[in-house]
């Protein structure tokens, strides 16, 4: 990982010791159990941050309004307080306290979603990093062209923020010869198609997609066996890691030659053992959630911290 940039906040250029209360957020559901609490260090210290630490904020999925409004004014008000990254609570985080930002970048406006919070010139920033960081991580997963000479398409388990991201490159940042002909996204709450399908609306990229209102296992998997050869499956719900269990049953079949994404990479990963176990007879290509992961955090630091991140061999 090399970095290039400006001097960093928490550190110092007269060689005077930096500020050791500076602190980097992270607003989720178990952050004391994300892999991040133990990378950052490390990170902080090839990268010259300074003494800068990761500060955990944990509220329940679907917190109340007043709980995102406490936490957002403390990283808003603090002197120490440097921005943070935001998971799972993108959505309700940000229609709670987009009063609180001073700037709204265009994916957080489009999205009606935040994944990172900064500073820069006494304003108070927020941004929707994950149309980004999905990109780079679904362009070493799925290689150019994957779509020009197939009739392969896409099937989206989950509508939330990370499907967004995800629709949002298909459609828009790969070239129009190269995506999906066909999308397919399920979700059990029909509010979250409904937004989706409206910011769809917006782009009218001329990319058909299709939104099921399904929260039964056993359609999933028939929605899965209508998929031709080469397409892209996702479980993007959050099963598997913040609740128990698969989209899919046992039974279910992957495409041959599939693109198996799994956006999960802790926990009990039933989807992803579910397509390990039919990857030798199906010629699957699988990937979770790491690489992701990794992505995600780099460009909210490269906005935190003012600096360009080359990730290495991730």
């Amino acid at each position: 990982m090399t970095v290039h940039g400006q001097q960093l906040p928490g550190s110092s250029s007269s060689g005077e010791a930096p500020d050791a209360s500076n602190r980097l957020s992270f607003v989720g559901v178990t952050t004391a159990q994300s892999a991040i609490m133990r990378v950052f260090p490390v990170w902080a210290a090839h990268l010259g941050l300074g003494d800068v630490v990761m500060s955990g904020h944990d509220l329940p999925m679907h917190a109340p309004r007043e709980r995102y409004r406490e936490v957002v004014a403390e990283m808003r008000s603090g002197r120490s307080e440097l921005g943070g990254l935001v998971t799972t609570h993108k959505i309700d985080l940000f229609s709670a306290c987009r009063d609180l930002f001073g700037y709204i970048d265009f994916y957080a406006d489009l999205c009606g979603e935040v994944s990172c919070l900064s500073k820069r010139d006494g304003v108070f920033r927020a941004h929707a990093k994950d149309p980004i960081a999905c990109g780079r991580a679904m362009d070493a997963f799925v290689p150019e062209g994957h779509w020009s000479d197939a009739d392969a398409g896409a099937l989206l388990f989950g509508a939330g923020g990370s499907s967004i991201a995800m629709t949002l490159h298909l459609m828009t940042v790969r070239e129009p010869g190269d995506r999906p002909h066909r999308i397919v996204v399920v979700d059990r709450n029909p509010a979250r198609l409904l937004s989706m399908r409206e910011l769809h609306e917006r782009l009218d990229t001329g990319v058909a997609v299709e939104y099921r209102e399904n929260l039964d296992a056993h359609e999933n998997d028939r929605l899965l066996a209508e998929l031709p050869a080469g397409s892209l499956v996702v479980n993007a719900t959050g099963m598997g890691k913040d609740t128990p269990g698969s989209p899919i049953t046992d039974d279910a079949a992957f495409p041959e030659g599939g693109m198996i994404w799994d956006l999960n990479y802790r926990g009990e990963l039933d989807f992803l053992h579910q397509a390990r176990r039919q990857q030798p007879d199906h010629g699957l290509a699988i990937e979770d959630g790491w690489r992701y992961f990794l992505h995600g955090w780099t460009v909210a630091m490269e906005e935190v911290f003012g600096i360009e991140i080359t990730p290495v061999d991730l």
